[in-house]
């Protein structure tokens, strides 16, 4: 019997070509999940690496999304140039810089070079455990409280010190690769003045129809949640540095625009930022000997209330579609992965994954539709031949 390389020439063969016994090792539809996800695997080792960078270009396409309405409405009295009415909002912005530095710039960096002189003076007070004679002395707590107070902080002091300077370090790390800010304004007008043909570039990557249709609808969809989330988060920001900012003047807190510049700075980060902007006036108004700490704690109580349930929900809406407890986890996580950068960026980050994952879903849903709905009309012929 004729055989060919030890198979029997009769030998039936699979729909595929294959002989009946000799099944290919890989067959073309694992070989494609295996190349996806050998290209997942490298983009993000591309981008653990290069992360500084991306850094920069993230927070230029976030600056873009903020400026672009302006640009878009200035375009209109330029004779429709976008160069031109980029320069115009970039020196509009100037102008705006100053005026800020003219009318509070001096103060605030009066206050802050004040509060970074005399607060590791002030910290050893509160880590040494003196503070509760103070706060003791205003409130007119016993003596024996006093004391007890004293020596708890005095007998956690290596704990609360050992925390401080991991902080410090921690910051100083990130003061140190700051620098790349510089360049955001820069790229920004890059991304606004080619960004939809970035956008459409990268959709035409894809040769089948209906990839560039996912990855149109993808697009789309994160360029509106991104510049309604990023706008809405500035309006935020900026209602808080003017209540903090005003309401501690009023009261007379120490350090009231650096601790109000401060506030409106963390609104950026959900849920954490809030917190940690109330714990440090707190801590700022204590240690520097504000007598009203029960009605600055209403006035924070008061606000908080305000933004959450009445500011926030009318200003950002449900764009980026995250539990809140999604959001702390992303918030957290970004803070491990990146440090501070992190945890400016998680939330975005996190609500474009959602938004990717669904239309994914829905493709999938579509493609798996199309193969079965093929697959019946192929056997529709035969199963009327049987009848």
């Amino acid at each position: 019997m004729e055989t060919t390389f030890g198979l029997n020439s009769r030998q039936t063969c699979l729909p595929g070509g294959h002989p009946t016994g000799w099944l290919p090792l890989l067959d073309s539809r694992t070989v494609r999940i295996l190349v996806t996800i050998l290209v997942v695997a490298c983009v993000l080792a591309f981008v653990w690496t290069a992360r500084e960078t991306l850094y920069a270009f993230l927070f230029s396409i976030f600056f873009a999304y903020l400026v672009d309405p302006l640009v878009s409405y200035v375009q209109t009295y330029v004779k429709g140039s976008r160069g031109r009415a980029i320069g115009v909002v970039y020196l509009a912005f100037a102008i705006a810089l100053g005026l800020f530095g003219y009318l509070l710039g001096s103060r605030l960096a009066a206050e802050t070079s004040h509060l970074a002189q005399t607060f590791p003076a002030l910290f050893q007070k509160f880590a040494s455990g003196q503070i509760a004679f103070t706060i003791g002395a205003q409130r007119g707590w016993s003596y024996e409280t006093q004391v007890k107070l004293q020596h708890f902080l005095a007998d956690h002091q290596s704990e609360i010190l050992g925390y401080a300077s991991a902080g410090g370090a921690k910051l100083a790390g990130e003061l140190k690769r700051a620098w790349w800010l510089l360049l955001v304004p820069i790229l920004g007008a890059f991304f606004l003045k080619d960004g939809r043909s970035f956008a459409q570039g990268a959709i035409e990557l894809f040769s089948r129809r209906r990839e560039r249709e996912f990855v149109d609808a993808v697009l789309s969809d994160i360029n509106i949640m991104l510049a309604h989330f990023i706008r809405a988060q500035l309006i935020l920001a900026i209602l808080s540095t003017v209540v903090y900012t005003g309401g501690l003047l009023l009261m007379g807190v120490q350090f009231a625009v650096v601790l109000g510049v401060l506030g409106g700075a963390l609104e950026f980060i959900p849920v954490v930022g809030p917190a940690t902007a109330a714990v440090s006036i707190i801590f700022i108004a204590l240690v520097s000997g504000y007598r009203h700490i029960l009605i600055l704690l209403v006035f924070l109580g008061i606000w908080r209330l305000v933004q959450d349930y009445v500011n926030a929900p009318r200003i950002m809406g449900q764009r980026t579609e995250l539990h809140p407890l999604a959001a702390l986890f992303g918030v957290l996580a970004g803070a491990e992965i990146a440090g501070v950068i992190g945890v400016y960026l998680s939330i975005p980050i996190m609500a474009s994954l959602r938004i990717a994952w669904r239309h994914w879903r829905a493709y999938m849903e579509s493609n798996s539709v199309q193969v079965v709905s093929a697959g019946e009309m192929k056997e529709g012929p035969t199963k009327r031949k049987g009848h």
